[in-house]
């Protein structure tokens, strides 16, 4: 069922929703949280649509808040609330609301957005681009228990995490770390096959991808040994090693698809390592909504702390031999979200070039 109301307010927006579930047969019970998307009229769609996918594991009323504060001093004077209300197989397992704020409006989304919120349920704020720079203080971020960003959308994927680092508050997250759940997970269960002492770490991604730099400083503060970051065409993430006396253990993934795990003394076989869509990512994000501790932990580290890769020095390798990793801690963390990690000795490192926006943003 499809609802149009023009130059309509928050509490003819409510009243159209409990007409239309009583038309529909449908309840607003069953629905767990809300999800407000702050996002523009060309990144609508394809937020909606990954919304609506991941109410199918969470029911919710998603919010979709469209800014069209208008260029000419007439738009600007024009202030007006348009709403399209979707209930039914339309919305996935919930409902959606699609509100278009125009004018001085704009300026003031949260006023409209707050009566819509569900009572005693979580609030969670997406914005699939174009992020403040503080979401916890930002008025729609306020609202909010758990705030979604995602670092690959900006002009400077890489120089984003030092943004995110800055303005961290228990709640934030980003979807460049969820995208690593799958990577940190297959590590955890290789380190936990054959315990070994690590003595240093090779992260290989495409350039300016904030995920393979997170798993990088992930590593980092997780193992206590020197990681190396090498530049490789893509997509995303392409393979990690870790470093040991008896020989390498390898996850190696160059197509985006299908991994290879080798291990010393094992057969090498292949894992499933697919790149994920926005809306599992999302639906991920949703199954919690405390702190994510080892994410800021991660964010918070300096990306300069990553070593460059270095062709002049063949050496490199054993020079880094001085560490010793805990396969322990990486297990933890991923069993344990919540666990802390020790900051590991500061070491020197080339500077990190600024970012540009990742070719994909569909996984890492």
């Amino acid at each position: 069922m499809k609802i149009d109301l023009t130059n309509t307010t928050s509490s003819k927006i409510n009243a159209a929703l409990m007409e239309a579930r009583r038309t529909s047969g449908s309840t607003a019970a069953g629905m767990v949280l809300t999800l407000v998307i702050v996002t523009d009229e060309g990144s609508a769609y394809d937020a909606l649509k990954a919304a609506n996918d991941a109410s199918r594991e969470h029911p919710m009323r998603t919010l979709a808040v469209i800014k069209r504060a208008g260029r000419s001093p007439r738009a600007r004077a024009e202030t007006r609330l348009d709403a399209e209300i979707l209930v039914g197989s339309d919305a996935g397992s919930g409902e959606t609301v699609i509100l278009r704020m125009h004018g001085e409006l704009a300026a003031h989304a949260q006023s409209v957005v707050l009566p819509l919120l569900l009572p005693d349920a979580p609030t969670v704020v997406w914005w699939p681009d174009n992020a403040p720079l503080h979401p916890a203080q930002d008025p729609l971020g306020a609202l909010a228990q758990r705030r979604i960003t995602d670092a690959v959308t900006a002009e400077s994927p890489v120089g984003q995490l030092a943004q995110r680092a800055q303005s961290y508050t228990p709640g934030d997250t980003d979807l460049a770390w969820t995208r690593l759940t799958g990577w940190r997970s297959m590590l955890a269960a290789a380190l936990d096959q054959r315990p070994s002492a690590i003595t240093s770490v090779v992260v290989e991604g495409e350039s300016y991808n904030p995920s393979v730099e997170l798993l990088g400083l992930w590593l980092l503060n997780r193992l206590h040994v020197p990681v190396e970051r090498v530049v490789t065409g893509g997509p995303g993430i392409t393979a990690v090693r870790l470093r040991t006396k008896d020989g390498d253990i390898t996850l190696d993934r160059p197509d985006g698809l299908m991994g290879m795990l080798s291990m010393p003394g094992s057969p090498d076989r292949q894992v499933a390592l697919k790149r994920r869509e926005t809306s599992e990512l999302i639906a991920e994000e949703l199954r919690r909504l405390d702190p994510d501790d080892i994410y800021s932990t991660a964010v918070r580290t300096p990306v300069e702390r990553l070593r460059e890769h270095d062709d002049a020095d063949p050496a490199a390798a054993e020079q880094a031999a001085a560490g010793q990793g805990s396969a322990q801690a990486v297990e933890a963390s991923v069993a344990d979200p919540d666990g802390g990690a020790a900051e590991p000795e500061k070491k020197p490192a080339a500077k990190k070039a600024a970012g540009k926006r990742a070719a994909a943003k569909d996984g890492a």
